[in-house]
């Protein structure tokens, strides 16, 4: 299957009339800055509720444009340098050295739970009417993470079922060692962030001009990662995506990526007929075998 990675609400419509099968990444990030305050500084001022309602209304977008394919919302993966530049932020967040690593994804969850509340809050109230909508946790460091932040979403109301899926974003080390330890927690799909696992893997800096030649998702330890992560998912009955550049910007990875089972890819919308192609291809060239 062919998913589309989107952030901004206005280009849902559009982008839904095209030949694709859901949304494989929902960025919350876009919605969170378009409302522009930080959401424990719109909570101090008992505005909490208007952080909740505004980001309803932006994933209610998409869940409407695309039902009844799927929208994998992927939670709010905001690091502190970026929640600093909202209103109130500096209030609320450290100023941190390497954010890259810092508190971000799952653990900001799991410790600041009032925030997250908001967030479930307005996946619930979206799934009322679309039932298309599921969730993804990202930045996962640990199994203790993954499943207290289950744990959080299930006390909540959000339980996995027939039409509620979960996933987890593979994108640290550790979820490639543990892997079979992760999907034991008990969900229902991963996506492979390509971009954040290459750069952990190899140890660089995607952000470094001097270091760019080296950083390489064809690289033969980032490869590893990837064929384990999709086997060991496919073996434990578990759906397998990435939603990196990587399918899009090399097609020999893509013929790769099928041949070891993965389920479906999620790309940028220019890059939606063009990974088609390159999927019926490596789909041919497998059945030629």
């Amino acid at each position: 299957k062919v998913y589309v990675n989107l952030a901004q609400p206005e280009l849902a419509e559009n982008v839904a009339k095209r030949n694709v099968d859901g949304v494989g990444l929902l960025r919350a990030e876009f919605m969170v800055a378009q409302i522009g305050e930080h959401p424990q500084y719109m909570i101090k001022k008992n505005r909490g509720q208007e952080f909740a309602d505004k980001l309803y209304e932006g994933i209610n977008t998409f869940a409407n444009a695309f039902d009844p394919r799927p929208v994998v919302y992927r939670t709010t993966d905001f690091k502190t340098n970026e929640y600093r530049q909202l209103k109130g932020g500096e209030e609320f967040e450290a100023e941190e050295e390497n954010p890259m690593l810092g508190y971000r994804g799952a653990s900001r969850y799991i410790t600041d739970i009032e925030v997250f509340r908001l967030e479930i809050e307005a996946i619930k109230r979206v799934r009322q009417k679309f039932k298309n909508l599921w969730v993804m946790i990202p930045f996962v460091r640990t199994v203790d993470e993954l499943d207290r932040t289950k744990q959080l979403l299930e006390a909540e109301g959000l339980k996995r079922s027939k039409d509620f899926k979960l996933w987890m974003m593979v994108e640290v080390p550790s979820n490639i060692f543990l892997i079979e330890k992760f999907l034991a927690v008990g969900i229902d799909g991963i996506s492979i962030g390509s971009n954040d696992l290459t750069q952990l893997i190899l140890g660089i800096d995607r952000d470094s001009e001097k270091l760019a030649s080296t950083f390489d998702e064809r690289n033969e330890a980032v490869l590893i990662a990837l064929e384990r992560a999709i086997t060991v998912s496919k073996s434990m009955g578990v759906t397998s995506s990435i939603c990196g550049q990587a399918p899009s910007e090399y097609p020999e990875l893509t013929e790769k990526l099928v041949e070891w089972g993965i389920n479906s890819v999620s790309v940028t919308p220019d890059m939606i007929g063009t990974t088609r192609e390159i999927i019926a291809k490596a789909e041919a060239k497998l059945k030629g075998k």
